[in-house]
């Protein structure tokens, strides 16, 4: 007569890195099962999930930087068919106590996951709103690199010699730039001028300008096509939040990056303000209660997304208009009311957020006064 083995539920954990992997496995108990680094590829993410795997049924995994060195084995996993935790702050007792490792990250990433300690999904990282995100990314480093060139341009022009200076430093700044285009240096070869000073610098700053202000338009180019390919993507992908009162493409981007392609591991509105960091926290102590302050934690740009939107609305929307004065009637001060705009306001983006094909109808929220 055989006896049947029982099924082990274990959990996982991975600390992940450029070029390697390192997994740790532990079972519902918390006994470490076993630990093994495995490459960073396609073939070492089916390693690692195979053996993970044959230490028995595998509950969760836990995985560190999902959105960057481990976002390529979240995709993989999650395609896979298991159930992926974000985690992102190690247990900082537990490194003081035993200090650090690859072994002993992978090992407390996986606690972390048993002890729900750690219980975020993560983005998903393969749709359109990845795509919007990436070429948000792109943009802003174009953004930087085109503001550069042209600080760069205008300290060479300022320091140009007086005839060339007196001529650009009252232009403006796109006349300023297509003017610089149209220079024409003495010679491109500014060893042959070494001899003559005056002619050599002259030479060598137009070279200069001409060359940063080419750089400058093809930069500009550039933006000028990423901006149209995010205003077609968030077009495409929210529709109805562009429709909000104050919500431009810039802005509900940033919305749709923050919350990420699967918009269902968002559970509730609270938990999207908590993610804006609009929610209030409580914050009594001793004898005093009932007291509350607003969450410092949060996206941060997400938060300044609905300042902007409540600054757009007390100026140009009419009900938020009549909102502020019965608020500013009632003794609140501004910050308070704008506080509670933002609370408000996020409810209202969160009924607009793209939801999954798949996932039930979420219970309509009562639209906020000011909204």
């Amino acid at each position: 007569m055989t006896t049947a083995l029982a099924t082990v539920t274990v959990i996982g954990g991975v600390d992940t890195h450029k070029h390697t992997h390192y997994a740790a496995v532990v079972d519902i108990h918390g006994r470490l099962l076993g630990h093994q680094e495995f490459p960073a590829t396609d073939p070492g993410y089916q390693l690692l999930l195979g053996w993970m795997r044959g230490h028995g049924d595998v509950q969760a995994i836990g995985v560190e930087s999902t959105g960057s060195f481990g976002a390529t084995l979240t995709r993989a996993l999650t395609r896979a068919g298991e159930r992926v935790v974000e985690v992102n702050r190690p247990n900082r007792l537990a490194r003081r106590m035993d200090g650090k490792s690859d072994r002993l990250d992978a090992e407390q990433i996986a606690r972390a996951v048993l002890g729900q300690t750690s219980t975020a999904t993560p983005k998903a990282k393969s749709g359109a709103v990845e795509v919007i995100r990436t070429l948000r990314v792109t943009r802003a480093s174009a953004v930087k690199a085109r503001t550069q060139a042209f600080n760069t341009l205008w300290g060479v022009m300022i320091g140009a010699p007086s005839p060339l200076r007196d001529e650009l430093v009252m232009l403006t700044k796109r006349t300023l730039v297509n003017r610089c285009l149209r220079l024409r240096p003495e010679t491109d070869d500014l060893l042959t001028l070494i001899a003559t000073p005056e002619r050599l610098l002259m030479a060598a700053v137009k070279t200069s300008l001409r060359d940063l202000a080419r750089r400058w338009k093809a930069l500009d180019e550039e933006v000028k096509t990423l901006n149209r390919q995010i205003e077609a993507m968030v077009r495409a992908t929210a529709p109805e939040l562009l429709e909000l009162h104050g919500v431009g493409v810039e802005i509900a981007g940033q919305f749709l990056v923050t919350v990420g392609d699967n918009t269902a591991r968002i559970r509730s509105e609270a938990a999207f303000a908590k993610l804006c960091g609009v929610a209030p926290q409580p914050a009594s102590s001793g004898r005093t209660t009932g007291r509350h302050r607003l969450s410092r934690s949060g996206d941060r740009a997400a938060n300044s997304a609905l300042y902007i939107i409540t600054i757009v609305r007390i100026r140009h929307h009419q009900p938020t208009r009549d909102y502020v004065e019965r608020r500013t009637a009632e003794g609140l001060t501004k910050r308070e009311i704008i506080r509670c705009l933002k609370r408000y306001i996020a409810r209202e983006i969160y009924s607009k957020l793209p939801q999954p094909t798949t996932a039930t109808p979420a219970t309509t929220n009562t639209p906020a006064p000011a909204a």
